[in-house]
């Protein structure tokens, strides 16, 4: 009961809050649904302390206290939180390694102390851990047998996270971070305070054109992934990519206007992405965005 009950909130978890994410999990088989819907909701979790209105050192116990009761959960101890019994379920059932969930947890600790990146090598270090790791986790749900298939999962959780960082560049800002490299700024004469001020010029669109094709690098080679994962979960992994590669496209249509409204997916084109994966038969080799 006490499982049933667990599953039942992660599910409900996942259907409020993956805006993005649940139009594809709906696509999976259901044990790989719930057990994506419980690690969801920890990872949920996770951004919802770093983004709440608590004072950074609250956040920091807050995380502190977060990974402990992790790793008592870890260890069959899920009273810390009445998502853990489903969770532990999970990651048990799908053999996930906990490394993922202590990467995930590093990342969001960044957030914490880190305001800006130098190079890109420095951006990619965090880029892992909140979004590669989550490449690699739901990688072991959706199943695989080539151990190359993590290297993809890595790139496929990298470009979207890059997507994230163009489409939230105002908010971001607006709180004093900026995710795009600064060596990236001085290469094309845009500075940080300019970005604070949202001045949408050459300049900037330059900057973010560069930015976007990084990303559409990491999407065409994580391409490759959906060729490695079990087949009953290649539609869900194509809706994924498909979502976030027309995001990206859509952010450059709009010429980069990422200072005015945030730029997302109507429902409407979600549900049209889901429905096309689920009458697909025999999923092609063509990757998001084509």
């Amino acid at each position: 009961m006490e499982l049933t009950s667990s599953y039942r909130q992660v599910e409900q978890i996942a259907r409020v809050r993956a805006r993005n994410f649940y139009y594809a999990f709906v696509l999976l088989p259901a044990e790989k649904r719930r057990a994506l819907c419980a690690v969801y909701a920890f990872m949920r979790h996770c951004d919802d302390i770093t983004d709440g209105d608590s004072s950074e050192g609250e956040k920091h116990e807050l995380l502190r206290c977060w990974r402990s009761q992790l790793e008592g959960a870890l260890d069959g101890d899920c009273r810390g939180n009445p998502i853990f019994p489903a969770f532990l379920d999970s990651v048990t059932r799908f053999s996930i390694p906990s490394r993922c969930f202590h990467w995930m947890l590093d990342g969001v600790e960044m957030d914490l102390t880190v305001r800006n990146y130098e190079t890109f090598e420095d951006l990619y270090r965090y880029c892992f851990h909140v979004a590669g790791s989550v490449g690699l986790t739901c990688l072991h749900i959706f199943g695989f047998k080539d151990q190359i298939a993590q290297r993809y999962a890595e790139e496929c959780g990298i470009a979207f996270q890059l997507t994230n960082i163009l489409r939230d560049v105002r908010e971001d800002a607006s709180l004093g971070r900026v995710y795009l490299p600064l060596e990236d700024l001085r290469r094309f004469d845009y500075s940080c305070k300019d970005l604070t001020l949202g001045i949408r010029d050459d300049r900037f669109r330059r900057l973010m054109n560069f930015q976007a094709d990084r990303a559409r690098g990491y999407y065409d080679r994580a391409r490759t992934l959906l060729t490695l994962v079990d087949r009953e979960s290649r539609p869900a992994l194509w809706a994924m990519m498909e979502i976030y590669g027309r995001l990206l496209k859509k952010i450059v249509r709009s010429g980069y206007d990422v200072f005015g409204k945030v730029i997302r997916l109507s429902p409407f084109e979600k549900c049209s992405i889901a429905a096309q994966a689920l009458a697909m038969r025999i999923l092609p080799v063509r990757g998001a965005g084509n």
